[in-house]
């Protein structure tokens, strides 16, 4: 194994003191982790605000009982929006309930939550046999975790279509066509189409909203109006906006905020 995440990593691998280890944050809205990477896996859910998690490929919203999976190696950026309450757990690839170095979300039940808990309360040193007691479970519940939807959004990897997609990522109100794009960025509208599909699994007119959906997550999570959300996002109306995110998650705005 050493020699595996040597070749993978350029150094030596070193364990943790223990095969799970746990740990609580807590940050203010606007604070983010930059760029980094682990050498274990890592799973991050937060119990208070909503948690983004950005990497080359995607961007996660993630409210309150849903966790993010994060494959060993995964480049990503952790942003809080509103006041969030994380707990990060890191797994040696030997206990790991999962290999690879996808990203999956999980809904994180009670059970869960309260073990992670004691992970954190133990540290890396203390209680020897109460942590040789609760990490089995733990390792269980984490297995039998279900899978969830949560607010995703693919990102591409071609440079024009990442132009583009950046710039609605800044101005996701923005409703001007793809072909306007085009000329911008130096590709024809019909390039711009296919690549959207082949890149992301949407159209243009999907992806843009999808972006509005996490956005809008994001913006209700942190108190405002659903009348602000829809009209800072570009809808001409509050009942367009409600139609969209029911449609997308399955329950209104207001429920959502409420959950």
């Amino acid at each position: 194994m050493d020699e595996i995440w040597r070749r993978r990593f350029g150094f030596r691998y070193k364990k943790m003191k223990r095969p799970v280890i746990a740990h609580s944050y807590e940050y203010s809205d606007g604070d983010r982790q930059s760029w980094h990477t682990h050498e274990q896996a890592q799973f991050v859910f937060s119990l208070r605000g909503v948690l983004r998690v950005v990497t080359p490929i995607a961007v996660w919203s993630l409210g309150p009982r849903r966790g993010l999976w994060i494959g060993p190696g995964v480049e990503h950026e952790l942003h809080a929006v509103g006041e969030v309450s994380m707990r990060s757990v890191y797994f040696e690839p030997d206990v790991s309930p999962w290999a690879g170095s996808d990203c999956k979300v999980l809904i994180v039940p009670a059970l869960l939550q309260e073990l992670v808990a004691t992970i954190v309360e133990m540290g890396v040193d203390n209680d020897p046999e109460r942590y040789s007691l609760v990490m089995p479970l733990l390792l269980k519940e984490m297995k039998d975790a279900r899978s969830a939807l949560a607010a995703s959004l693919a990102l591409p990897r071609d440079r024009r279509l990442r132009q583009v997609c950046e710039a609605l990522i800044t101005d996701p109100a923005n409703n001007e066509p793809l072909a306007n794009w085009g000329d911008r960025v130096g590709a024809s509208e019909r390039t711009l189409a296919r690549l959207y599909r082949e890149e992301t699994g949407l159209t243009f007119v999907q992806w843009r909203q999808q972006l509005r959906l996490v956005e809008s997550m994001s913006r209700l999570a942190k108190g405002s109006s659903v009348a602000a959300v829809a009209s800072d996002l570009g809808y001409g109306n509050s009942s367009a906006f409600i139609a969209m995110f029911r449609k997308a998650t399955g329950q209104t705005p207001q429920r959502y905020v409420k959950s």
